[in-house]
């Protein structure tokens, strides 16, 4: 059978289509068949544990850490009518660490009836023990007895270097506390032992009676500690302590994300 010249000429721009088609389509697909596995790829691949997350990815497995336990979290009084709430916490994960969740500090009286909340948020140090501070707290004439503290969203864990925790050191030292039944005041140096620039740093102090019982808490505060910056804090209260203070621990409060290399 003879093909006509308008059949064969059909056919041949039928075949340059399906070509080009052919290799349009190639020039498409290649890349994602062939892409490098990422940590925003929505897939398992490369090194990582889990989706997006794990080996070389910033961000750790959920299934992979461990909860934050909430050791406790009580109010304390600065003057009548005012207080301080602190909830102190332990992150038993040493390379893990969260920059940013938020919080819910709840409160009741001694009959345990509701009668206030604070919200907040804050970051969570790799590896140890830290706390959540809230000052000022206002809630009229009521006494806050009973206080709960509680995370209000999914942590999202980020991975820390074993090395950047060795090099990021704050020491503290020479804790004094004078006057405890008139003007009490608490002072301590403060190191940052490190090349790092740290910014916004919280300092809280928390004191303890011979049962290991927190008694009252204090926080002061820093815009920024420079590489081996070496200064002095003060804590002061503006009544007596309500108890003999046997034992001192104050906790540098720092994101570890935010501390970087001059």
């Amino acid at each position: 059978m003879m093909l006509t010249w308008a059949l064969k000429r059909q056919i041949i721009y039928i075949t340059i289509l399906v070509l080009f088609f052919s290799t349009l389509g190639f020039i498409i697909i290649y890349p994602q068949i062939t892409k490098a596995p990422s940590c925003t790829d929505g897939k398992q691949n490369g090194e990582e544990t889990g989706v997006d997350c794990g080996g070389s990815c910033l961000k750790a497995c959920i299934v992979e850490v461990d909860e934050i336990s909430i050791l406790w979290a009580r109010t304390f009084k600065v003057i009548p009518g005012r207080y301080n709430a602190v909830a102190y916490l332990v992150n038993h994960n040493q390379n893990e660490a969260i920059q940013k969740i938020n919080y819910r500090f709840r409160f009741g009286d001694a009959k345990n009836v509701y009668i206030g909340k604070r919200e907040g948020s804050t970051f969570v140090p790799p590896g140890g023990n830290f706390a959540v501070f809230e000052p000022g707290i206002d809630i009229g004439s009521s006494i806050p007895v009973y206080t709960t503290f509680e995370f209000t969203e999914m942590p999202v864990w980020l991975q820390v270097s074993q090395e950047k925790i060795n090099q990021l050191k704050v020491l503290v030292s020479n804790i004094q506390l004078v006057d405890e039944a008139t003007s009490p005041r608490l002072s301590a140096t403060i190191k940052n032992n490190s090349l790092f620039t740290i910014p916004n740093v919280g300092v809280v102090a928390i004191l303890y009676d011979a049962g290991g019982n927190a008694i009252s808490t204090s926080r002061t505060y820093f815009d920024q500690l420079a590489p081996l910056e070496n200064t002095e804090i003060n804590f002061t209260w503006p009544e007596p302590l309500p108890g003999e203070v046997v034992e001192k621990e104050i906790i540098p409060m720092y994101n570890i994300f935010s501390a970087k290399l001059q």
